[in-house]
């Protein structure tokens, strides 16, 4: 795990934040940790406990974009993604995220957004759910409306919520359909259009970057 830490703490360096002063949440586990604008965080589906996972492998049907998985492995560096606002919008880094904004997750290591579009993912058949774009180039197809369980009005850590595909109106969905070939063990993550106990993801291993002091 903490291997993990130190890997995305020098990632934020290099993204030119190094003057701002980070904490792993693992450091605060006693205090309420908000999820931020620019922090690193690794989204586990809670009911089979993998991550969303990406890595520079195409998918073989579909839009041939790079690939989205679960993973079950915990400390895979390919499993971080930076938390965007939309690119027209005011948001700063380290401001809070309240149910129902849009945002945008970056793949850390790729560089490319999570998206969603009308291709069918290629074990399920449901919407495919693809890395696509990068640092200058980004979509609608990007943008997912974070909707929080339980009445909660904003984004915390070990929190229960809901990624809705503004596009498509597909939720972004994992379940036990597991790969063989593009990336043996791992699991299907593709977009729904219903809500289901399969939908629901929760912020675990990360770096958080702490709530800006004009908020």
């Amino acid at each position: 795990m903490a291997l993990s830490v130190l890997f995305a703490l020098s990632a934020l360096l290099l993204l030119g934040l190094d003057e701002v002063s980070v904490r792993p949440a693992s450091a605060v586990a006693a205090d309420v940790v908000e999820i931020t604008y620019g922090s690193v965080i690794k989204l586990m589906h809670e009911r089979t406990k993998y991550r969303l996972h990406s890595h520079d492998v195409p998918y073989g049907s579909g839009s041939g974009q790079q690939s989205v998985t679960g993973s079950p492995d915990v400390d895979d560096s390919n499993s971080y993604w930076i938390v965007r606002p939309q690119p027209d919008s005011s948001a700063r880094q380290g401001d809070i995220i309240e149910t129902g904004a849009i945002i945008r997750l970056q793949h850390m290591k790729t560089r490319r957004w999570l998206h969603s579009h009308l291709h069918a993912s290629p074990l399920s058949g449901n919407l495919e759910v693809s890395c696509f774009g990068g640092d200058n180039g980004s979509d609608t197809g990007d943008f997912w409306r974070l909707e929080i369980e339980g009445g909660g009005k904003t984004w915390r850590k070990d929190e229960r919520v809901r990624l809705l595909h503004v596009d498509t109106g597909g939720y972004l969905h994992s379940h036990d359909k597991k790969y063989n070939r593009i990336a043996g063990g791992q699991q299907e993550v593709c977009g729904v259009r219903d809500k289901r106990a399969d939908n629901i993801w929760v912020a675990a291993e990360g770096v958080y970057l702490p709530v800006s002091a004009s908020k």
